[in-house]
């Protein structure tokens, strides 16, 4: 799937807007990003392992809360 990178964290994925990723779930989406770009998700999630307040996850247009949120 295209996953759609906002300016700010841009730099983490080399300047990249789109990034192609698999998953079924966002919690799997974002660990294969990190795989590639290591060090992207920890901007994604709190030390707690739940999504940071100020990031907002929308799959096709609709709220994703959790990292268990199907894809």
């Amino acid at each position: 799937m295209k996953v759609q990178i906002p300016t700010p964290l841009r730099s983490y994925t080399g300047k990249e807007s789109v990034v192609e990723a698999g998953g079924a779930t966002v919690g799997e989406m974002l660990a294969e990003i990190d795989r590639r770009y290591p060090g992207f998700r920890f901007r994604i999630i709190d030390e707690q392992g739940s999504i940071r307040e100020h990031i907002k996850i929308f799959i096709n247009e609709k709220p994703a809360h959790h990292l268990s949120s199907p894809l």
